[in-house]
């Protein structure tokens, strides 16, 4: 074959590559848990990359949920606060401080939620790392709402999917 023929054939594969790529999209468990957690949570990221590394625990990989943490928690008792707020301006700081720790505790309220999405079944952890202690599962579920409001740019956004999932909107997530 001479070189032009090579080209030829390469930006042939190329353009058939780009033209068919959706039909012929690879499938993984972890993709298909992915796609399954964004039906559950009612939220569709526009880049799914921010998700994959909201499940990805500090042990698996330099490219973890560890940021995207700190922003959820940040998210979450922003919401909790706008809420109690919304409801009753008159809420004392001590009672919307409380409210606010309760929203961001490792053994009740993320964790919790977390369990139900199923996060447990599908994070990405290094096989020495204990999935099952709470703490994994209440980091990961608050790194989902940084991964939201990074994806939305807006922290409102993450916030009002937190809503619906905190009251019991979303189901369970499918295991990997």
């Amino acid at each position: 074959m001479n070189y032009q023929g090579f080209i030829f054939l390469l930006l042939s594969f190329t353009l058939y590559q780009g033209l068919f790529a959706e039909s012929f999209k690879m499938s993984t468990p972890f993709s298909i848990a992915l796609d399954n957690l964004q039906n559950q949570i009612n939220y569709t990221f526009k880049n799914v990359e921010l998700l994959r590394r909201a499940l990805t625990h500090a042990s698996f990989s330099e490219e973890n949920n560890k940021a995207l943490s700190v922003l959820g928690e940040s998210v979450i008792g922003t919401s909790v606060a706008l809420r109690l707020l919304t409801n009753d301006v008159d809420t004392s700081s001590k009672d919307l401080n409380l409210r606010m720790a309760e929203a961001s505790n490792v053994e009740t309220s993320c964790a919790v939620d977390g369990t139900r999405l199923g996060l447990d079944k599908i994070l990405r952890v290094s096989r020495k790392t204990n999935v099952t202690v709470p703490a994994s599962e209440h980091y990961t579920f608050r790194a989902v709402f940084g991964a939201i409001a990074v994806d939305a740019s807006s922290s409102d956004d993450a916030g009002r999917v937190y809503g619906v999932v905190h009251r019991g909107g979303a189901g369970r997530a499918m295991a990997m």
